[in-house]
């Protein structure tokens, strides 16, 4: 399955895909925790819009990946533009109903304790709200980023990028090699920035940490 003297040829093909993927990867992650914030902010403060949002996110999130690729390629040309709004565009599904549940699990008895104190609602948000809700807007954070990097590699089977080109070279050809790269190069790429997540995780919550 690898042959070894085209894989010390191809390092910097390799290293171009790499930097490709975690690109895509990047852009869609930050793009998608913006807007899903704001579409989690507008659920949480006006109720009857939290169903219609969910609904809208989830009928996005059924488009078969590849027709939505090939749907945008003749509008937005074979740029990093059409894996980027692909890319957001299924991360919202999991973002925003996660960032809507996490800030909801927070005890309404500590909000009000907080009012109590004299905090506005700023204060209450960024000293209270959120370090309650940061396991739960971690959790949702994982399953995105790890989620979208394996749909970055749709994106190469059209020539935008990341290590399905690899994936897709490998296939035309009829060429294993690639194809194994690129998979393997895909999954280590998840687990890493997985364990990157849980890290920062832990790090800025330290509160939540196991005692002996």
């Amino acid at each position: 399955l690898i042959r070894w003297n085209w894989l010390s040829t191809h390092w910097d093909d390799i290293g171009e895909r790499s930097q490709q993927h975690l690109l895509l990867t990047a852009i869609s992650f930050f793009a998608g925790l913006i807007i899903a914030s704001l579409l989690a902010s507008i659920a949480r403060r006006w109720r009857w819009t939290a169903t219609p949002i969910t609904f809208f996110t989830t009928i996005l999130y059924t488009v078969p990946s590849i027709a939505l690729f090939a749907a945008l390629i003749p509008i937005l040309g074979t740029g990093l533009v059409v894996p980027a709004v692909a890319l957001t565009t299924y991360s919202l599904v999991v973002l925003t109903p996660f960032l809507i549940v996490a800030f909801d699990e927070v005890s309404p008895a500590t909000i009000e304790a907080a009012d109590a104190m004299g905090m506005t609602r700023a204060q209450r948000l960024f000293l209270v709200e959120l370090p309650l809700a940061l396991p739960s807007i971690f959790a949702g954070l994982r399953i995105t980023a790890v989620t979208l990097i394996g749909l970055v590699t749709v994106g190469g089977l059209f020539g935008l990028g990341g290590f399905g080109n690899l994936i897709d070279d490998g296939l035309t050809r009829d060429f294993p090699t690639p194809i194994v790269v690129g998979v393997l190069a895909s999954v280590l790429m998840a687990m890493a920035t997985d364990l990157i997540l849980v890290g920062i995780a832990a790090a800025i919550s330290p509160w939540r940490r196991a005692k002996p």
